[in-house]
C-alpha cells in the first residue's frame, strides 16, 4: 500500500479505537454525551451496557484494520472499510444524524478509494 493509503487506513483505525474508548469507558461522561448527542445522563446510564458492546465491535474493526496494514492483507482492509462505510450510512439514516456519515463513512470512503486505486 502507498503511504497515503496506509495513513488513511490508520486514521480510520484510530477513529474506531477512539469510539471504543468513548463507548466502553466514557459513555456516561459529559464528553461522550456531547459527542453522541445523548439526550440525558439518565439515558446514558440506562444504555451503557449496549454502548459498551458497540464499542467492543468498533475495537474489533480497528484491530482488524491494524492487522490488515501490518500483514499487508488488502482483502481484509477492503472488507472492513466497506463494513464501516455501510455502518456509517445506516447509522446516519437510522438516527437522522448526517454528522455520523461524515465522521464514520467519509474517512472510510477516502481510505477505501486510496487502497483500491493507489495499491
Amino acid at each position: 500500500m502507498t503511504i497515503l493509503a496506509t495513513v488513511l487506513v490508520a486514521f480510520v483505525a484510530f477513529e474506531h479505537f477512539y469510539f471504543l474508548v468513548l463507548e466502553m469507558f466514557l459513555w456516561t461522561t459529559p464528553k461522550a454525551i456531547k459527542a453522541f448527542g445523548i439526550e440525558s445522563t439518565d439515558f446514558a446510564e440506562k444504555t451503557k451496557v449496549l454502548a459498551a458492546n458497540q464499542g467492543l465491535y468498533n475495537g474489533f474493526l480497528a484491530a482488524g484494520l491494524v492487522f490488515g496494514v501490518l500483514f499487508n492483507n488488502t482483502n481484509m482492509i477492503v472488507f472492513l472499510l466497506s463494513c464501516i462505510i455501510v455502518a456509517g450510512i445506516y447509522g446516519a439514516y437510522s438516527t437522522k444524524k448526517i454528522k455520523l456519515f461524515y465522521f464514520q463513512s467519509v474517512p472510510a470512503i477516502l481510505a477505501l478509494v486510496s487502497v483500491l486505486f493507489f495499491f
